[in-house]
């Protein structure tokens, strides 16, 4: 796995990052019995995916690869 570079771009570090923190205020308040604060650590974990996915839009994340071709699919046409 280490070989394919999976997820080890800007783009997936910072998404990731933003989001765990968003998981660990989500669980300190829903520990603390403070509902707002547990919805404001999901909301914080909807915005790591949100910026990691406009990261990734703007060329920070994995390049897109032409998908594989099944054996015999050239023929096909």
């Amino acid at each position: 796995m280490a070989g394919s570079s999976h997820g080890h771009t800007p783009a997936a570090w910072t998404g990731v990052t933003i989001a765990f923190i968003g998981f660990c205020v989500s669980g300190a308040f829903m520990v603390a019995a403070k509902p707002a604060g547990f919805w404001a650590g999901i909301a914080i974990i909807a915005v790591g995916g949100v910026v990691g996915g406009v990261m990734s839009m703007m060329g920070m994340g994995m390049p897109k690869r032409a998908p594989l071709k099944v054996a015999g699919e050239a023929n096909r046409s």
